[in-house]
């Protein structure tokens, strides 16, 4: 249920420290003043922690024990020890042969000298000038917690960790829980918690419980004791994949959580969303996740939160490892290969996948965070946008030379041009006759969405503007430090805006009788998300951000990750701000999650349909409720090469229906530059071309690339059963959309950083023109038999660069041996085309056989699969016969295969039979092992077989 909310505890219930520490600088500073005073005491309480911890030892009797139980989740160890900060020389033998390539950094933050870094127990090492090392980092004896009780069952194992070192952050949690649990045979979970009191955790997604216990497993745990740490290794090769062992930083306080571990290879992807290389960069980069409104670039922050990554492993095995974390973090990749996270808040709740490919390694992480939605077919089609169509004029005049233009074409979509003085659920007077245009679109069969931001104008006179009258009735906004409407201002022109906290279970009717009202007015297909990570145009609040000493701590924390702006609040609301569910300071990464839930389940309530939402902000697992857009991408050959890495990484995150705006949406394109990202755009998922207002007319009828724009659309079309089947795969069984070459070649190690072309599933591949100027593109093709998909020729690769004609009007596209592809003959909109027959690709594997399948259904309710409205038919080629099979068949339509196109054929043709009977109208090509089977008129719904001799 949508309403299921989790509660945690509120801001009030917060403990924070009583003094301000704006720098790591301040903190030692103020620990160093206190050492003289603090060693009699401590020379006490050391005695007096080594004897509570010897008595525990003995009375518990458990330490190592395999049968004993766990009987409560809260302990007490009445005697913690407030451990100074150890000095030593960093000549000590922990600190000598540690190679540049695994020191972990010990002062983050700030500049530091010799005598600060010694006196955090850490080692002082200069590096030359071209090194990235850190030059004060851990020593290898850098003990923090050590395990002081340890219990195993059948599921797993639970210790309890007491501190021995404290670090120079504030309230360091002095005794840990750590429940390890075996999941499934392939997935590993960690999750470290406070043992006596309740942390932030993320309400969503909500992980599935696994009651059962796997019999085996393909990976083993060691855990070391003292220090603690611990080992994930694949059984069947000894890769040590995960280890935090005698790697040192690890901690644990109020505000500040770091872990770091070594790594079995460089080869990492994801941890978005930035704006990355596909295969991440581990010299020592910074990746910092918190949801920002900015438009991309380099080094910052973007629009969603998503800690996972996978890797690839020596012997082409595959795992990931995913951090269910909402907080803002920092991810840091070193050489050595190695990662450290470093998050201000909530628990370290880690999952191992162990795939063993890459297919299975995503597979397994959509079981943790939800599968994603199954798209309405009519948004696989084309979509045309404009910020700045004024009016409901200027839109008419923009879609009708598009649609005149014969271009493909599903969606016309409004941008804040629609509202009246920017406010949500308000049409302005320029767009009188909106619900006109919109049933003419319908009767085209077209379809209509619009935007709406999560901001509601505050400012209006009271009783005249209902989203924000019956907000306040229902007291359903974000609160500030005064239990008032934290108020901001976004695109309102009023200049007051107010927020909805979605993870209020009361602003779920809220949100449904504001879209309902919205629905009266005119009957949008789908709704747009923007701004809602929350996006503010004032840093915090109207007000600021002033409040009591948790504020403070809330809004200044002890260590601040690398956040676009030097501030949490910038561009955002305030960290302190009040949400059911505790602080925006924990719940900010998931603002936009919750909303995506709550506008998906109110979308199919009103409409009846599944529904389509578009969301700016992403969090792990809003694919299952939502699709996504690349934000605000510039008009550059270089946003346009970075778009192929970031629609694999979504499909990676959970996310496949993702697309980045075709041309760019800031700044002017230029005809080549938006002819080549039509043809690239025509291959997103989500297949839209949007522009900024102060830019020129970028829409394939105005800047003059209708024929190429068809071109490649009409084969878009063409080929929308084989993506939707790709869909409805994803939604079903955790399978990728859009995937990376080394999914399909993980023994391929010249496939691992390719970023410049993909696939379809694993079958069809997409090779765009990326630079200016060039009329070929030079292309490496792994292995295998491959075959052009206009001509249907073949290419026998044993793994070269090909040089492809890319002339300016063509996209480079093929068929993999292996695979059977449907298709339907293309028309201008997607309810035209499920109109015509099907045809097949039957691309015959080097071993002569091939596989495909087709899944089918109305295309919109929301239920086919649960309620057996959907047909599923499988295709075979072996023996020289290509075979359909209807595995299931409850949706009741016509499905004609009407033709049969058969590539890599060695076979001499003299007759075929169709269903044993001979059948005349085809042509055969020896020479070029090809044969296309026409007019061939099978019922889709009986079992069929073609065979020749």
């Amino acid at each position: 249920m949508v309403c299921n909310f989790f509660c945690s505890d509120s801001k009030a219930t917060k403990k924070f420290a009583s003094f301000r520490n704006d720098s790591e600088e301040s903190l030692l500073a103020m620990q160093t003043s206190n050492t003289r005073k603090l060693a009699k005491l401590c020379f006490i309480l050391i005695v007096v922690f080594v004897f509570a911890g010897t008595v525990i030892y003995c009375v518990s009797g458990s330490f190592g024990s395999k049968n004993t139980h766990l009987t409560s989740e809260k302990y007490t160890f009445e005697n913690d020890v407030q451990t100074p900060i150890n000095r030593f020389a960093s000549s000590a033998p922990s600190c000598q042969n540690i190679s540049d390539s695994q020191k972990f950094d010990c002062f983050p933050r700030g500049k530091p000298d010799e005598e600060q870094c010694i006196a955090r127990g850490c080692c002082w090492s200069p590096a030359s000038q071209s090194s990235k090392s850190p030059w004060c980092h851990y020593p290898t004896a850098y003990n923090t917690y050590k395990v002081v009780r340890k219990d195993q069952y059948k599921r797993g194992v639970k210790l309890i960790l007491n501190i021995t070192r404290n670090s120079t952050y504030p309230n360091n949690v002095q005794m840990l829980l750590v429940k390890i649990e075996y999941d499934t045979k392939d997935r590993l979970h960690v999750k470290i918690l406070d043992a006596n009191k309740t942390r932030w955790e993320p309400p969503y997604p909500e992980v599935p419980l696994f009651n059962s216990t796997p019999d085996d497993t393909d990976y083993e745990l060691i855990i070391n004791d003292d220090p603690f740490g611990f080992a994930v290794i694949r059984k069947e090769t000894g890769t040590v994949i995960f280890d935090t062992r005698n790697v040192g930083g690890f901690i644990y306080s109020d505000q500040f959580l770091q872990m770091s571990a070594l790594m079995p290879s460089k080869y990492i992807y994801g941890l978005g969303e930035r704006r990355n290389n596909l295969l991440l960069d581990t010299d020592w980069q910074e990746i910092t996740l918190f949801n920002h409104d900015v438009a991309p670039k380099d080094n910052t922050n973007l629009y969603g939160t998503h800690p996972f990554y996978l890797s690839m492993e020596k012997s082409g095995a595959s795992h990931g490892v995913f951090l269910l974390n909402s907080n803002a973090m920092d991810i840091i990749l070193q050489p050595a290969p190695a990662i450290t996270y470093r998050t201000i808040g909530g628990v370290l709740d880690f999952y191992f996948f162990l795939g063993p490919s890459p297919r299975d390694v995503v597979s397994q992480y959509y079981e943790v965070i939800g599968t994603p939605f199954l798209p309405p077919y009519w948004s696989l089609g084309f979509h045309l946008c404009r910020f700045g169509l004024k009016s409901l004029n200027e839109t008419i005049a923009f879609w009708r030379r598009n649609y005149e233009a014969g271009i493909p074409f599903d969606v016309q979509w409004n941008d804040i041009d629609y509202m009246n003085k920017r406010n949500d659920f308000t049409v302005s007077p320029a767009f009188n006759g909106l619900s006109s245009f919109v049933d003419l679109l319908h009767k085209l069969n077209m379809r209509y969405v619009v935007i709406l931001d999560p901001g509601v104008a505050s400012r209006e006179p009271r009783g005249s503007y209902p989203p924000y009258d019956e907000g306040v009735k229902a007291n359903i906004f974000i609160k500030n430090a005064s239990n008032l409407p934290l108020e901001g201002t976004v695109w309102n022109l009023d200049g007051g805006t107010v927020f909805p906290d979605f993870s209020n279970p009361s602003t779920i009717p809220y949100w449904m009788q504001m879209l309902s009202g919205l629905y009266a007015q005119f009957k949008y297909d789908g709704i747009w998300l923007d701004m809602n990570e929350i996006s503010n145009f004032v840093q915090g609040s109207l007000t600021g951000c002033n409040g009591d000493q948790a504020d403070f701590s809330l809004n200044n924390p002890p260590y601040l990750p690398g956040v676009d702006g030097g501030n949490l609040n910038y561009k955002t609301v305030c960290m302190s701000g009040i949400q059911y569910v505790g602080s925006h300071y924990d719940a900010h990464n998931i603002y936009g999650y919750a909303e995506s839930m709550a506008t998906s389940f109110c979308l199919a309530t009103i409409r009846m349909k599944r529904p389509f939402v578009l969301s700016r902000s992403t969090f792990s697992g809003s694919g299952h409720f939502t699709s996504h857009w690349t934000g605000d991408v510039y008009s550059t050959w270089d946003d346009m090469k970075h778009s192929v890495g970031d629609i694999i990484s979504f499909n990676m995150f959970g996310i496949p229906m993702v697309g980045a705006d075709i041309c760019g949406f800031n700044g002017n394109t230029t005809r080549e530059l938006c002819q080549r990202w039509s043809q690239l755009g025509a291959f997103y998922p989500f297949s839209r071309n949007h522009n900024t207002d102060d830019a020129i007319d970028q829409d394939p009828a105005a800047i003059g690339i209708v024929e190429s724009t068809k071109k490649a659309l009409t084969f878009r079309y063409h080929l929308l059963p084989y993506l939707y089947t790709l869909f409805w795969n994803a939604h079903k069984f955790g399978e990728s959309v859009i995937r990376p070459m080394f999914f399909e070649f993980p023994l391929d190690t010249l496939t691992y950083a390719d970023n410049t072309k993909f696939f379809w599933g694993p079958a069809f591949l997409i090779i765009p023109v990326l630079e200016e100027g060039q009329t070929s593109v030079t292309t490496y093709f792994p292995k295998g038999v491959w075959f052009d998909a206009y001509t249907l020729d073949w290419y026998r690769s044993n793994g070269d660069y090909i040089t492809l004609n890319a002339s300016l009007d063509f996209i480079p596209l093929y068929f993999r041996a292996g695979y059977i592809i449907p298709y339907q003959e293309p028309a201008q909109t997607t309810t035209a085309s499920r109109l015509n027959p099907f045809g097949l690709y039957v691309a015959i594997g080097e071993n002569g056989n091939s596989y495909g399948s087709l899944y089918w259904d109305d295309g919109e309710s929301y239920s086919n699969y649960d309620e057996n409205e959907y047909n599923l038919l499988q295709f075979e080629f072996t023996d020289s016969t290509l075979s359909g099979i209807p595995i299931n068949w409850g949706y009741e339509t016509t499905m004609t295969l009407n033709t049969i196109k058969i590539m890599g054929l060695s076979d001499k043709i003299k007759q075929i039979y169709i269903n044993n009977q001979t059948h005349s109208e085809y042509q055969y090509y020896p020479a070029d092992k090809k044969l296309i089977i026409e007019s061939v008129e099978i019922n889709l719904s009986e079992p069929f077989f073609v065979k020749w001799q």
